[in-house]
C-alpha cells in the first residue's frame, strides 16, 4: 500500500486545499469576503475544484476560522515559558494573542460568527451540546497557571481559569470596542488590567490557608461559632 506521504496525488489534493484556505485567509485580511469562487480565483484553481473541497461557503469559513497562523505563535510562545512567575506567563499570553487578534480583527470577527452559526445549526438539528470551537485558550490557560497546582485546589484553578477566559480572545476584544467602545490599545489595557485583578484574586486564596496556619502555629482554627443551646 502506497502512503499519503508517498501518493503524489494526495499531496497535490492537500496542497491545493492549502492554497484554497490560504488564498480565503488573504481575502479576510483585505477586507474582502472569501467566498469560494473568491477564494478559487485568488488561488488560480478552477470554481469547480474549489467546490469540491468546500461544496458550501460555510465550509471554506469553518476551515478558514480553525486554520489560523496565530496559533502556533501562540502555542510557541505557551509552551516555551520558563518563569514561574504567573502574572508574568499571564501577561505574555495576553500580550501574545490579544495583540495578534487585533492585528488581523477581520479574520478573527469572521471565525467568532462562524463558531456562532455552526452553534445555532446545531441546536437547530437537536445537538443539545454543539461543538463550536476547539479548547486552544483552556489549555494555554492551563500552562499559563500550572505552577499553581500545588498551591490552589483544583476547584479553585478551574475558577481561576474560566474567569482569565474572559480577558483572552475576540470575545472579549468585541465587547471592549463594540460595547464599551474602546480604542485599540486602550481594550488592551482594560483586558489586561481586569487578568491582573482577577489572578490577585485567585492568588489570595492561595495565600489565605498559609497566612491561618502561620497564624495558629499550623494548629486548625476553633470553630469561633456560637454554640448551639439545649
Amino acid at each position: 500500500m502506497i502512503s499519503r506521504q508517498e501518493d503524489p496525488r494526495a499531496n497535490q489534493k492537500d496542497r491545493t486545499r492549502t492554497a484554497i484556505v490560504e488564498a480565503a485567509v488573504e481575502l479576510l485580511r483585505e477586507d474582502v469576503e472569501p467566498t469560494v469562487p473568491k477564494a478559487a480565483e485568488a488561488a488560480r484553481v478552477s470554481r469547480a475544484t474549489a467546490y469540491r473541497y468546500f461544496p458550501t461557503q460555510e465550509a471554506l469559513l469553518t476551515e478558514v476560522a480553525n486554520v489560523h497562523p496565530a496559533v502556533a505563535t501562540v502555542d510557541e510562545v505557551v509552551d516555551s515559558l520558563t518563569t514561574d512567575d504567573v502574572e508574568r506567563r499571564l501577561a505574555l499570553l495576553l500580550d501574545t494573542f490579544n495583540t495578534i487578534v487585533l492585528a488581523d480583527e477581520t479574520h478573527m470577527r469572521t471565525s467568532l460568527q462562524v463558531f456562532q452559526e455552526n452553534w445555532l445549526t446545531a441546536r437547530r438539528e437537536g445537538n443539545e451540546k454543539p461543538y463550536v470551537r476547539s479548547r486552544r485558550r483552556m489549555r494555554w490557560l492551563d500552562e499559563v497557571l500550572r505552577p499553581l497546582e500545588g498551591d490552589l485546589s483544583e476547584e479553585q484553578l478551574r475558577r481561576l481559569r474560566a474567569a482569565l477566559a474572559l480577558t483572552v480572545g475576540i470575545d472579549s476584544i468585541v465587547i471592549m470596542k463594540d460595547v464599551c467602545e474602546l480604542p485599540d490599545d486602550e481594550a488592551l489595557d482594560v483586558l489586561r488590567w481586569v487578568a491582573e485583578v482577577v489572578l490577585e484574586a485567585g492568588l489570595s486564596d492561595a495565600r489565605a490557608p498559609r497566612a491561618e496556619a502561620r497564624r495558629t502555629g499550623g494548629r486548625t482554627a476553633p470553630d469561633r461559632r456560637a454554640p448551639r443551646r439545649r
